[in-house]
């Protein structure tokens, strides 16, 4: 299992720690300093990188090349901005890649585990803590 540790560092900017890599969320202004991307951005972006992944995996696979290969995307607010309502990727893939290669490639990349994972929702669990003397103590789990 993979450790990852947010911490709260000041405003709506947080800190999040994924072995040994750091990288900050914040919100735009006036909520926060805009110091780098919202949590629901990061979001998106782990379904962008984790859909580049699969495509230059695919294309090394069969030999080709993968120098320009870029993805890019888009997302809608559900109307009462709860959620995401939609993800809009665009595979830009690089000169050489022959003809007829585009459905599978989209196969693979609808396989990628980010996508698997929001069309199979995991299990998630919350276990509420509080700091008491510097350990903390189990209050609720969900």
């Amino acid at each position: 299992m993979t450790a990852i540790t947010v911490r709260h560092e000041t405003q709506d900017r947080f800190r999040i720690s994924i072995r040994g890599h750091e990288l900050l969320v914040d919100q735009p202004a006036p909520g926060g300093g805009d110091e780098g991307p919202t949590p629901t951005e990061l979001f998106v972006a782990s379904l962008a990188a984790c859909a580049g992944f699969y495509a230059r995996r695919f294309l090394a696979r069969h030999g080709l090349p993968d120098g320009e290969l870029a993805i890019s995307c888009e997302f809608e607010w559900a109307p009462d901005h709860s959620r995401v309502a939609s993800i809009a990727l665009r595979v830009a893939l690089p000169s050489g890649v022959p003809d007829g290669l585009e459905a599978p490639l989209l196969r693979v990349i609808e396989g990628c585990t980010v996508h698997k994972s929001i069309r199979q929702m995991p299990i998630v669990t919350y276990e509420i803590t509080a700091a008491t003397g510097g350990r903390e103590l189990p209050i609720a789990v969900a």
